[in-house]
């Protein structure tokens, strides 16, 4: 399919339309997508709001306050109280402030595109581009489950090393390479096999020059 864009350094583009709906309120964890499918036959954009609300709302199981819109989106047909264009005038400081929140969204088709390979798909016919959609969309979910994962590995490791008395559990501390570190001196298994009373050479990242 053939879509013309209106843009001078791209005016025209080759694929298919996806609509991607996502949280909009500001939390440490990201924004997570709740909606994505990929549309066929180059459809206005409001006449596709519909159809992702409730799928939205299908997915997640909760239902929209209010829903943050581009001003492609005129002519919706649906509730203007609880639809809002950028642009609107908004009546209450809340929804002037999710409003200006509307554009985040953009940042994350950006990291689909490139991360998850939304860009360009490789799967055959309109149910591939749906396919290709929908795994975008989860693992740009994935990506954001992972880091906090990280996060929680390290914080338990933490509390687990201080638990032990700053020692990693199942590793015995040795009181004699501790000594040896005090004195200044390199413990005899961080030196080389051939030249225990040198510093670690032959041939390791650590070594800065030859033997002397």
């Amino acid at each position: 399919e053939c879509i013309g864009k209106g843009k001078a350094a791209k005016p025209y583009e080759f694929g298919c339309k996806v609509t991607v709906a996502t949280t909009n309120a500001r939390s440490p964890g990201g924004q997570f997508v709740v909606h994505i499918d990929a549309l066929h036959g180059n459809p206005y954009d409001g006449h596709t709001l519909k159809a992702a609300v409730e799928g939205a709302e299908a997915w997640t199981g909760v239902t929209a306050k209010r829903i943050y819109v581009d001003k492609g989106y005129a002519g919706h047909g649906l509730d203007r109280f609880k639809v809002w264009k950028s642009g609107n005038k908004a009546p209450t400081e809340a929804i002037r402030r999710e409003l200006r929140r509307r554009s985040a969204i953009e940042p994350v088709i950006g990291h689909m595109k490139n991360d998850g390979l939304l860009d360009r798909n490789y799967l055959k016919g309109k149910d591939g581009d749906r396919i290709n959609a929908i795994l975008a969309g989860a693992g740009h979910n994935f990506r954001l489950l992972l880091k906090w994962l990280r996060l929680l590995f390290v914080l338990i490791l933490e509390i687990m090393t201080a638990a032990t008395g700053g020692h990693h559990p199942g590793v015995e501390a040795d009181p004699g390479r501790h000594e040896e570190r005090q004195r200044g001196a390199r413990p005899v298994a961080d030196r080389c096999p051939r030249h225990v009373d040198r510093p670690l050479a032959c041939g390791s990242k650590r070594s800065r020059g030859p033997l002397r």
